[in-house]
């Protein structure tokens, strides 16, 4: 079995914040259970949302040549996901719902390479909001054919800062729970595809519209 590789996106503009320390945990997880991890900061520069010019059906990258683009470039190596957020008004930092945005209307329109690959979404909030964050976050990936990591709670951690953050013990034991489970999945996944078991091939998609 090759080595297995998770991506952990930190949608955070602090590279060193909430967030990190959080993924930071996951990554400790995963290595425990053989599986390697890389961290892909989103930035703190300004990501522009999808206009839906579709320039990039096709070519599988964006016009604007800014963090969608090097993400895309390197996801193929990766067999799961891990998308982080801080909360901002009870949702997803702005930065991290643009980034989703277009990296997966690039990868509907260009082959479904997220399709069968397991995924999950952490946020961290000072108070509350996270539940919210999550659930928007999860659309992106029950679109896109990924099967769902669980855990033993909702994934969301509490605190301002990454001490405090380190002074959650449930949230991180809830992190903690992911990154196992997250193990687990990938190597029942690779388990059956040594055996031919592979992801279901997804249909064309259809697409109805209410109004004729």
């Amino acid at each position: 079995m090759n080595t297995l590789k998770v991506l952990l996106i930190n949608g955070s503009p602090h590279k060193d914040g909430c967030v990190s320390a959080v993924l930071s945990e996951i990554a400790n997880t995963l290595k425990s259970e053989g599986v390697d991890s890389t961290q892909f900061w989103v930035g703190n520069q300004p990501i522009a949302g999808c206009i839906g010019c579709g320039n990039c059906v096709g070519k599988r990258n964006c016009f604007r040549k800014d963090k969608v683009n090097e993400f895309v470039k390197i996801m193929d190596d990766y067999d799961g996901f891990i998308f982080g957020t801080p909360v901002h008004y009870a949702a997803a930092s702005g930065a991290i719902t643009s980034f989703l945005d277009r990296v997966f209307f690039i990868d509907e329109f260009n082959g479904d390479h997220f399709a069968g690959k397991p995924a999950a979404a952490i946020a961290t909030c000072r108070r509350s909001g996270g539940t919210a964050a999550l659930d928007q976050m999860n659309k992106y990936m029950t679109d896109c054919n990924m099967p769902v990591v669980p855990s033993q709670y909702w994934n969301v951690v509490h605190g301002n800062t990454p001490e405090e953050i380190r002074r959650d013990a449930e949230g991180l034991q809830t992190m903690h729970t992911l990154a196992r489970n997250m193990a687990w999945m990938l190597k029942c996944i690779a388990l059956g595809r040594e055996h031919g078991i592979m992801f279901p091939i997804p249909e064309q998609h259809i697409r109805t519209n209410f109004i004729r």
